[in-house]
């Protein structure tokens, strides 16, 4: 197939702002990264509605408050997952979202009954799932930045905050879809799903071997070449569940009958194309870290 130079350029142009982007977010301190991913929160929440409305045409017609109360619910359970470190106007995050968050639910239900004609537990069930889909995965992504993880090496124990982890996170995810594409180019035959007929087992495993041991390595070396099993850990439960969430979103995507989630990102499509692994693989990560607390301390 020839290859079309404008999109491309459009591909390559969008995907070095986006590079840069999220960088910036993860480098530039807290503010801005909570920024950034709250931007991300909410953008993948519009699509996240407007797939479930094609899904389901019932839930076109739930109330403006729903579709926005549900949207900012979401995120004060983000803003729960904050350190003390993060103020404004001197003011905890955590706390302003439960000043905030506690009262949409408790005016949510009485909203509902009062100027809902015909109330569909269903609808209620769809947001709810987008909660745990993209708030809470996005809470526990922030929690990663927020949160001091003590976490075991060699004969010691090292502590992290910061971009270190979702840095390690994304990383393990860019690297493990880029090995992915390039083995499966090369060597991919065999269909891995019928919802994704352009993955392949020998893709998907590539890239996942692949992105351990690239993992691995740069994490030795960063480490003043101390091996620690917890990066190669991180990076196989990332590229596991990194691609669960891609299929995921791609069997939403048949369900809705639609090529994308969005168009915020030409070439890229919308907010879940891009994030569609990180929000099954960070709680799954996130876990496997606390856990590793756990078990180091005991």
């Amino acid at each position: 197939m020839a290859l079309n130079l404008a999109t491309f350029r459009t591909r390559s142009l969008t995907a070095v702002i986006f590079v840069v982007i999220m960088l910036a977010g993860l480098f530039g301190g807290k503010y801005l990264f909570f920024l950034l991913f709250s931007f991300i929160h909410f953008g993948c929440w519009f699509e996240y509605q407007q797939l479930v409305s094609k899904i389901d045409p019932d839930y076109q017609h739930i109330s403006s408050f729903h579709r926005f109360a549900i949207m900012i619910a979401g995120w004060c359970l983000m803003l729960n997952f904050t350190s003390d470190e993060f103020l404004l106007f001197g003011l905890r995050f955590h706390a302003l979202g439960w000043f905030v968050g506690l009262p949409i639910l408790l005016i949510f239900p009485i909203v509902e009954l009062l100027f809902t004609r015909n109330i569909e537990l269903k609808n209620i069930g769809y947001s709810l799932l987008g909660i745990v889909y993209i708030s809470l995965s996005l809470g526990l992504f922030t929690e990663l930045y927020a949160r001091v993880f003590r976490l075991p090496a060699p004969n010691e124990f090292f502590s992290v905050n910061g971009p270190f982890l979702p840095m390690v996170l994304i990383g393990s995810l860019w690297i493990n879809d880029t090995m992915a594409y390039i083995v499966g180019s090369m060597i991919g035959k065999t269909p891995f799903s019928k919802i994704s007929p352009k993955k392949t087992w020998e893709g998907t495993i590539g890239g996942a071997v692949l992105a351990v041991i690239v993992v691995a390595a740069i994490m030795y070396f960063i480490q003043n070449q101390k091996f620690s099993w917890v990066w190669p850990s991180v990076a196989a439960i990332a590229a596991v569940t990194g691609t669960a969430g891609d299929l995921l979103e791609s069997k939403l995507k048949r369900m809705a009958n639609v090529k994308d989630s969005g168009t915020i990102m030409p070439g890229h499509g919308g907010f879940l194309d891009r994030f569609d692994s990180l929000l099954i693989a960070t709680p799954f990560v996130w876990l496997f870290l606390r856990l590793t607390e756990y078990w180091s301390a005991n």
